[in-house]
């Protein structure tokens, strides 16, 4: 895989590091890894992501959202077995895991639930009021928002 050379966006572009070191770390981030998981389009604003994590309490998961971060992680605790039961085979992945996923901006988490062994995390991107398309009449000052409400500028 080839490396892209950014330089040159940090000295033209003010204010877009953040881009940048998205796509520089684009390249270096594996694309696989544990427990597996599917982003989906809900419609233009909802999104969903479905992670597999069969044999995990809700206890034992935690979803933190920070600063366009999404941290999932699980630490799954100790199972007891009953007096000389041995494992023979472990084909059910039961290690703790950590899963970071980047939000764009003003992109937030709605809810979260768990069932059959999928957990659903549902996100919504809302755009705040001041950045919304608004109309501006011509001639008197006055601001129209889309709802056709008039304001005084």
């Amino acid at each position: 895989m080839s490396t892209f050379d950014l330089t040159p966006l940090y000295r033209t572009a003010i204010g877009f590091d953040r881009l940048a070191d998205m796509l520089s770390n684009a390249s270096r981030v594996d694309s696989g890894g544990y427990p597996p998981y599917n982003i989906e389009s809900l419609g233009e604003d909802r999104y969903r992501i479905t992670m597999a994590v069969a044999g995990f309490a809700e206890n034992e998961l935690d979803l933190v959202s920070e600063r366009n971060t999404l941290t999932v992680s699980g630490n799954k605790q100790d199972v007891e077995r009953s007096e000389g039961s041995e494992m023979l085979y472990r084909g059910i992945a039961t290690r703790s895991f950590e899963r970071r996923f980047q939000l764009a901006d003003h992109v937030e988490v709605v809810g979260a639930k768990l069932e059959n062994g999928l957990l659903h995390i549902d996100l919504r991107r809302e755009l705040p009021e001041q950045m919304k398309p608004r109309r501006i009449e011509i001639g008197s000052g006055r601001l129209i928002s889309e709802e056709g409400k008039a304001k005084a500028a």
